[in-house]
């Protein structure tokens, strides 16, 4: 494999912080990385580094060949003016794209909401759109462009469990033009797992490698702890019989100093014991009662839409309940709903008597008003010590098991970064002691090691837990089941969890197409490229022809582009022969009108499929 980007020995410093320190790597044709660390541990500033965005303080840094490197960075960088065709597709032309299966898909995977025609489709403005939307139109732009080297960072934000799904499926198995490379970053364990051939853990100024993606570079990690330990213990070993002799020879020797040694760290020899499901579900049990919330026949609605209609749900004490819908379903809607932030149209919401919940939002604002507090008296402000399980635990403690180290927890509030004011938020709440614990979206902005230490608290927490996200990796390790919001304001339950979902959505997206007619249904990308032609009224006989017609065509209009340029290439070379260039001319004449053609025809078969 060839190398695209060769980094040398780099070191790299942010003020006073070393972001590189001495990092030699590569980026090889065909591989994919996924990159892991801390927040503000350099991940970011490394992509910009293979990109050629920053300089390093020493060391090389050197691309290969006519490498082309796109890059996906936090900062929205999309002209608001623009139209949405504009910021995805440039000025390439419409038979091109539309008759190229890599960038439709790319369209129909990213932009399903964006470019309906309920919105301007293609031709609407970027401007009034929404972040999550904008970002989705700059990743759309960056895969439809094809680089040989593609930097990513944080792709799967703003991505619903769907969204995900299709990008990882797009980097592994369809974006497979020979020589190119992706690295990513990402905390989106699942999605790491399905893309990356390689993960680099960037952590202390240095980058440690592994073979494979998440699950492969957890083990490979305990693996190294476990050497590790070894070495530690047969160190500790030669230590103990230094001490020992120490301690035979005259007794002036160990007057001074009083050596203390430790054991070695405990070898990790086997997986941590699960959940106690059964006694943490007896606790809560204790706590909650046997009621926890209802719902029953519910609905709430906002002027004509129903995003819940009739909907009757009972929670249990000790539900883990993980929750996964389209956007615009009204996962939102039934959080509030059960935590009784809104009103319902009809029904009934009743509540036990002993329930306190918690409910995290993705809002921080809440956190301003301790813009002067240290972090640990922002924790206090509520209890200075909780119930975790069967033990008490100290502000403190439950602190430092969110990576709020001593030192951290005197930082002062406004000080943080986003992720930390996350966890700040996040602790609040537990110290609260609720019963009842509702996380909207709780992965915002925190890292892996945060997510698993989060994971990890919540393991030992006792009482009903209900959980929006679109980490599918966190609600199968936190949750123990799952439910949908697919659209049609009803709740449906999913025995087989997250790949139920996308079977659902993928079976309601080809009965859509099956039964779609004009204005409504089918590939919103064939929409707006076919006017608004029918897409329905056709048996399958007749859309596979059409389908054939329109490779065929697509094939006559690449052959007849190489030509027009082989003749622009002559007509320059012939410039001085007036007979040649007119006899060209004349070629170049019969083209154009054969291509004009054959566009028409492109268009009249694309009506036909829809």
């Amino acid at each position: 494999m060839a190398n695209l980007v060769s980094v040398e020995r780099a070191s790299l410093a942010l003020g006073t912080t070393h972001i590189l320190d001495g990092v030699s790597l590569g980026v090889s044709s065909g591989t994919r990385v996924g990159v892991v660390g801390r927040n503000g541990g350099g991940k970011s500033t490394l992509l910009r580094v293979l990109a050629g965005f920053q300089q390093v303080d020493e060391g090389r840094v050197t691309m290969f060949g006519s490498l082309t490197v796109g890059m996906l960075t936090q900062v929205d960088t999309l002209d608001p003016e623009a139209t949405v065709r504009k910021a995805v597709l440039g000025d390439l032309p419409e038979h091109v794209w539309a008759g190229d299966p890599r960038i439709r898909d790319i369209l129909e995977g990213l932009l399903g909401g964006i470019d309906a025609p309920d919105v301007g489709g293609l031709d609407a403005i970027v401007g009034p759109l929404s972040g999550g939307e904008r970002r989705r139109l700059a990743l759309a732009a960056l895969l439809a462009a094809d680089h040989d080297l593609l930097l990513l960072d944080e792709p799967t934000n703003h991505l619903d469990v769907e969204g995900v799904s299709w990008l990882a499926d797009h980097l592994a198995t369809r974006r497979t033009r020979p020589g190119t490379a992706v690295v990513t970053v990402t905390h989106d364990r699942w999605f790491l797992d399905e893309v990356a051939t390689t993960t680099w853990e960037v952590v202390d100024g240095g980058v440690n490698f592994y073979d494979g993606g998440y699950a492969a570079y957890v083990l490979a990690k305990a693996e190294r702890d476990r050497v590790s330990a070894v070495t530690e213990e047969r160190r500790s070993n030669l230590l103990r019989k230094e001490l020992a002799w120490l301690r035979r020879g005259p007794p002036a020797r160990t007057t001074k100093p009083k050596f203390r040694i430790d054991a070695a760290n405990e070898l990790i020899a086997d997986e941590p014991a699960p959940r106690d499901e059964v006694s943490l579900v007896r606790f809560a049990t204790t706590r909650l009662g046997k009621d926890v919330v209802d719902l029953i026949d519910a609905s709430v609605a906002y002027g004509q839409r129903v995003l819940l209609d009739r909907v009757t749900w009972r929670l249990a004490p000790g539900d883990r309940i993980g929750i996964v819908g389209v956007n615009g379903s009204g996962k939102s809607t039934l959080m509030r709903a059960i935590y009784g932030d809104i009103a319902l149209s009809a029904g009934k919401r009743k509540v036990g008597k002993t329930v306190s919940m918690a409910y995290l939002t993705q809002e921080v604002r809440e956190l301003e008003k301790f813009a002067d507090w240290r972090v640990i008296e922002a924790i206090e402000d509520v209890k200075q010590y909780t119930r975790l399980g069967d033990k008490e635990v100290s502000a403190s403690q439950l602190a430092k098991r969110l990576g709020f180290s001593g030192g951290r927890q005197q930082t002062r509030v406004r000080d943080l970064s986003g992720g930390e004011r996350r966890r700040l938020q996040f602790l609040r709440l537990l110290m609260a002691e609720p019963n009842v614990l509702i996380l909207d979206e709780p992965t915002n902005d925190l890292d892996i090691e945060t997510l698993t230490s989060m994971e990890d608290v919540l393991d030992g927490w006792a009482g009903t837990l209900l959980v929006v996200s679109h980490d599918r990796y966190l609600l199968e390790r936190m949750c123990d089941r799952q439910v949908a919001l697919l659209g049609d304001a009803a709740v449906r339950d999913l025995p087989g969890g997250v790949e139920q979902y996308l079977d659902l959505r993928q079976a309601a997206r080809a009965s859509s197409l099956a039964t779609s007619s004009s204005g409504s249904g089918g590939s919103r990308v064939a929409a707006s490229y076919a006017a608004g032609a029918a897409a329905s009224g056709q048996s399958a006989a007749e859309l596979r022809d059409a389908k054939k017609d329109l490779n065929r065509i697509d094939r006559q209009l690449s052959k007849l582009s190489a030509q027009e340029e082989k003749i622009h290439v002559e007509m320059v070379a012939q410039a001085a022969d007036h007979a040649v260039v007119l006899a060209l001319n004349d070629s170049l004449r019969a083209i154009v009108d054969e291509r004009e053609t054959l566009e028409l025809e492109w268009l009249s078969v694309a009506e036909v499929i829809g």
